[in-house]
């Protein structure tokens, strides 16, 4: 019967951390970057746009879609933090053990 106990306690452990896991990502923030910087994309760990910043030097009214290219490019590169900094943080929780919906 204790190891059943043992159990429960650690899953409720596990649980407290994830909660507070799951809180540092709604104020973790990553850029993802373009163009060499010239497209800057502030993403929150729970994948909220927060800032975008486009340098002048990449708006040409005659080509929208190289500027369109380099803003997806830097919002995917946010993307891209963003996954590694949660997977981060889940597996610094879970000991490596992937968990459905993590």
């Amino acid at each position: 019967m204790s190891g059943m106990f043992d159990m429960m306690k650690k899953a409720q452990e596990m649980q407290k951390k994830l909660k507070i896991a799951q809180e540092e990502l709604k104020v973790a923030m990553v850029t993802g970057v373009a163009a060499g910087g010239a497209v800057e994309v502030v993403m929150t760990g729970t994948f909220d746009v927060t800032k975008l910043t486009i340098k002048p030097s990449v708006v040409d009214a005659d080509d929208v879609d190289t500027l369109q290219d380099v803003v997806m490019v830097a919002v995917n590169d946010a993307v891209r933090k963003v996954r590694d900094v949660t997977e981060s943080k889940m597996n610094a929780v879970t000991g490596g053990l992937k968990l459905p919906g993590m």
